[in-house]
């Protein structure tokens, strides 16, 4: 990739982490405040998702935040960040420093995704007595779509210099690895570019974590922050791509954007979320949508733990509802998403991923123009050493020795035609020799239009 297509892809993410744009002022909630964010949590009943937790929770699932960083701190994320780690060089090597352009965009996802709330410490029955200390969860503040999920914080710059050195090109390959390697099952991905395209660089991470049968889910961009169509991550194959949708549940004019990736589409305006150090503000974007559809996947895999990552996506697109034009169109995909049709229908069982295989892609589109690539493992906080193997290339297979015959065939069998035609003409001037009327007569021949005169009917 050339220096100049470089700038622009990184001016691209810039414009982008995937939009997540926040409404109005970041506002820190007093405790008295936090049942009215509860309140306002529409996604949960309109999406299907209070009935899905009949059903599960998505305990016993690790789901990664490829973002800013995520403040563990935040009362709704006590106990959810089990891990993480920092691939921009600027962060902390927890993955829980808030970092880049949009220092809160990794915090608001995060809560929207596995938040668990909390309860409002009591005030003290005399001042002499420290108040009761709050347990982790509780009725008050954000409870996420998976609220019984565990999160690992993976912490990159974007949008801005980053201070670490390490490009978009090196930060994304990294931090997928990164959380394949640690566990896992589902990554969260809310930020792209306004760019199709992606760095081959990218190849073998997206790769390694389909071969690893993890779910991947990205935002498709919004409109208002120049994502006229998808941009990459979300235009790679194999990745559930989501839209966003107002509040009358219709694809979104701002907050989303269109292209033939779109998976499923899922609320994306009036959204609420966490701030780092403790507050909540509301925000619109296709960044809060994804995480609505990763948590989604999370309660699927914790209700399923052997079922297959293309498995699970199927399951989410197979029971979403139609909308736009019928069947999947690049608006909604093949419609809005149902969690709870996604944990209770039937669903036939697929082998293959609906929304396609990066594998296969790179064995068209990258022939003879690709190198295996080397990226190492990223090192896990323990500093244990990665388990899991390389990514294996595909590579396209040899042509058959029948396409090597193919130029002599074409070569005969003109040779042929060429060998009748003249055989033919010779004839035809023996025939013209003989009877002279008869080549006046086959220059006049045609098709006829008409044979009998028209009738009036």
């Amino acid at each position: 990739m050339t220096l100049r297509r470089h700038r622009l892809l990184s001016a691209a993410l810039a414009t982008m982490l995937a939009g997540g744009a926040l409404a109005g002022a970041l506002l820190t909630a007093p405790a008295a405040m936090a049942d009215a964010w509860r309140d306002k949590e529409y996604w949960l009943k309109e999406s299907g998702i209070t009935n899905a937790w009949q059903v599960s929770k998505g305990a016993g699932v690790k789901v990664a935040i490829i973002d800013s960083g995520i403040d563990g701190n935040h009362p709704d994320l006590k106990g959810v960040v089990v891990g993480g780690t920092d691939v921009s060089g600027a962060g902390a090597p927890n993955g829980q420093k808030s970092i880049g352009a949009k220092t809160e965009h990794g915090t608001l996802v995060a809560t929207m995704l596995a938040g668990r709330g909390h309860t409002t410490p009591t005030a003290s029955p005399s001042p002499s007595a420290s108040p009761t200390v709050p347990p982790a969860g509780g009725p008050d503040g954000i409870i996420g779509v998976a609220p019984e999920a565990e999160i690992l914080a993976v912490s990159t710059w974007l949008g801005s210099p980053n201070p670490g050195g390490k490009t978009d090109q090196e930060q994304i390959p990294d931090a997928v690895r990164w959380a394949v390697d640690n566990g896992a099952k589902v990554i969260n991905i809310s930020l792209g570019s306004t760019s199709p395209v992606w760095p081959q660089s990218w190849d073998a991470a997206f790769l390694y974590a389909e071969q690893k049968d993890v779910v991947i889910v990205a935002a498709a961009g919004n409109r208002v922050g120049g994502n006229v169509q998808v941009g990459a991550p979300a235009t790679i194959p194999g990745v559930l791509t989501v839209a966003g949708l107002d509040g009358d549940g219709r694809a979104s004019v701002d907050s989303s954007s269109q292209g033939i990736s779109i998976g499923v589409a899922a609320p994306a305006e009036d959204l609420l979320g966490g701030l780092p150090g403790g507050g909540y503000a509301q925000w619109a974007g296709t960044s809060g949508s994804a995480p609505i559809v990763s948590g989604v996947a999370a309660l699927i895999r914790s209700k399923w733990p052997d079922m297959s990552a293309k498995q699970v996506i199927n399951r989410i697109v197979s029971t979403a509802k139609d909308a736009g034009a019928p069947g999947k169109d690049p608006l909604y995909g093949y419609g809005v998403l149902n969690a709870e049709a996604a944990l209770k229908d039937e669903v036939e069982t697929t082998s293959t991923n609906p929304l396609g295989s990066i594998a296969d892609w790179i064995r068209v589109h990258r022939r003879g123009d690709f190198s295996t690539p080397s990226e190492a493992p990223v090192a896990s906080p323990t500093s244990a050493a990665p388990t899991l193997a390389d990514p294996t290339v595909p590579v396209a297979a040899t042509p058959a020795h029948v396409d090597d015959a193919l130029p002599a065939a074409v070569v005969l069998g003109f040779g042929g035609i060429f060998a009748v035609i003249v055989v033919g003409a010779f004839i035809q001037l023996r025939r013209v020799a003989k009877n002279p009327s008869t080549a006046g007569e086959e220059a006049e021949t045609g098709t006829l239009e008409a044979v009998d005169p028209p009738t009036r009917k």
